[in-house]
C-alpha cells in the first residue's frame, strides 16, 4: 500500500540544494509557493516559482544525479515527499501525475534548447527544413546513400522549390535505383525493422512518433558545419524522439541504425494507452527524460564559459564522462571515442578558431591524443579541473 509522508518547510529555507548528490526523493508541493534558480544561468533568467501541484527534484531523483538546481521555500511550504521507489505504485494509481511530469518535462526541455540556441546561435538547433538538405549533402559525401535519400526525399516534401530543391530533386533521382531507404512515408506499423545503415528519422523533419529499441542499437548524432558529432549511442529498451511526440516540434537530432533495428513505434493514441496501462514503461521513459533534461542543463551550463574555450573543452569533456557514468578515480585513465574536433564542434568553436584554441586545450595537462581520439590520462584531475572553471565563472557572476 502507497504511503506517502508529509514534509513542511519554513519560508526562506532549502527544499533543495544544488550539486547534493545521491537524491532519493522528489516533492509534490501541496501548499507554499518556492523559488528555482541554478548556480550557473543563462543572463538574464528569473528564478522560476512553483507552487501547489507543481514538483521539484524530480530530474535529479529519478536520473539518479546530483541535484540540478537550488529550492528555497518562499513561503511556508508543505510537500509530499515521494521516494524513488515508490514512483512506479504512485503513477499507477494517479495516472495524472504522471502525464503532467512527462509534459513538464516535455515543455522543459523545450525551454532549455531554446536556451541552448541562443547560447550557441546554432543553426542546427532551429526548425530550419534546409538543414534537411545539409544532412542529405553531408551523407552524400560520405557514401552513405540510404541515409542521403532518405533526408534529401524528407527535404522535398517540406520545400519543393528553390536551388537546394533542384540540387536534392537530382540526387533523389540518381540515387533511387541504388538505395533500400525503409519508412520515407509515414507508417502506421507498430513494430518496424530498419536494417544498419538506415535512417529513422532526420533533423529538422517532422514527425508524430517515438520509438523503443527492441533489438539492435542506434546512434543519435548532428551534422554540424560539414561534420557528423555523435550525441548518443542507444541499445535494446531505450527510447528515443519523444519530443516530437510530446511538442509536436521538428526533431532535433538524426537516429540511424548502426545495426539492424526491431523498433517500437509509439503515436500520441498508444502513448496515452501505455501511460494509463504500463508503469514500468512511464517509469523508464521519465527516467530517459530526466537524464536529458540534467543532460541539457548541464550544457547549458557549459555555454557559459565560452569567453575561455579551453576551460569550455575541458568541461564539455568532463560531461562526456558523466553522462557515460564512467568511474572516476585518482591515476584512472580513460580512452574516449571523441577526436579534439568532436569536443570543439560540441562547444559550437567556429571551424576558423578551431585549430588555435585546440592547440592550447591539448597543452593541458588533463587530455593526451593517441590515434586521434582523446585519452584522458586522470579522470578525477579532469572532473577537478572542469569543477574549478564552472566554480571560477560563479564567482565571477557573484562579483558582477
Amino acid at each position: 500500500m502507497l504511503q506517502l509522508s508529509f514534509v513542511n518547510f519554513k519560508k526562506d529555507t532549502y527544499v533543495l540544494v544544488e550539486g547534493k548528490e545521491n537524491p532519493d526523493r522528489f516533492y509534490i508541493i501541496q501548499s507554499g509557493h518556492v523559488k528555482l534558480s541554478h548556480q550557473n544561468d543563462v543572463p538574464g533568467t528569473q528564478p522560476v516559482v512553483l507552487g501547489p501541484g507543481d514538483f521539484v527534484g524530480v530530474i535529479s531523483c529519478m536520473a539518479r544525479r546530483a541535484q540540478i538546481e537550488t529550492c528555497v521555500a518562499i513561503s511556508d511550504v508543505v510537500c509530499i515527499a515521494v521516494q524513488r521507489e515508490q514512483y512506479i505504485e504512485l503513477i499507477e494509481k494517479n495516472t495524472a501525475v504522471a502525464l503532467k511530469i512527462i509534459r513538464t518535462f516535455a515543455n522543459r526541455m523545450r525551454i532549455v534548447n531554446e536556451k541552448l540556441m541562443q547560447q550557441t546561435q546554432s543553426a542546427t538547433s532551429r526548425d530550419d527544413y534546409e538543414q534537411l538538405y545539409n544532412v542529405g549533402y553531408y551523407f552524400d559525401t560520405q557514401n552513405q546513400y540510404d541515409i542521403a535519400f532518405f533526408a534529401y526525399y524528407q527535404y522535398i516534401k517540406m520545400k519543393k522549390t528553390g536551388e537546394n530543391a533542384q540540387k536534392a530533386l537530382k540526387r533523389i533521382a540518381v540515387l533511387k535505383p541504388k538505395v533500400n531507404a525503409p519508412y520515407i512515408e509515414p507508417s502506421q506499423d507498430l513494430i518496424r525493422k530498419y536494417p544498419r545503415g538506415s535512417m529513422v528519422f532526420s533533423e529538422a523533419q517532422n514527425g508524430p512518433d517515438m520509438f523503443i529499441i527492441k533489438a539492435g542499437s542506434i546512434k543519435i548524432s548532428k551534422v554540424v558545419d560539414g561534420t557528423e558529432i555523435t550525441l548518443a549511442m542507444l541499445k535494446p529498451g531505450d527510447m528515443f524522439g519523444e519530443m516530437a511526440l510530446l511538442e509536436r516540434k521538428p526533431r532535433s537530432a538524426n537516429a540511424i541504425a548502426t545495426e539492424d533495428c526491431v523498433l517500437m513505434s509509439i503515436n500520441m493514441q498508444n502513448f496515452n494507452q501505455m501511460v494509463s496501462t504500463q508503469a514500468q514503461m512511464v517509469d523508464r521513459l521519465t527516467t530517459t527524460l530526466s537524464e536529458r533534461l540534467w543532460s541539457m542543463q548541464r550544457q547549458l551550463a557549459n555555454t557559459l564559459l565560452q569567453a575561455n574555450p579551453v576551460a569550455q573543452m575541458t568541461d564539455m569533456l568532463a560531461l562526456q564522462l558523466e553522462k557515460m557514468r564512467i568511474n572516476v578515480g585518482k591515476g584512472s585513465q580513460f580512452m574516449s571515442n571523441f577526436t579534439p574536433e568532436d569536443i570543439a564542434t560540441m562547444c559550437g568553436l567556429p571551424k576558423s578558431t578551431q585549430s588555435l584554441y585546440l592547440a592550447k586545450f591539448m597543452t593541458t595537462p588533463v587530455v593526451k591524443v593517441e590515434k586521434g581520439r582523446i585519452l584522458i590520462p586522470d579522470t578525477m584531475e579532469l572532473i577537478k579541473q572542469a569543477e574549478f572553471y564552472r566554480n571560477q565563472l560563479a564567482r565571477q557572476s557573484q562579483n558582477q
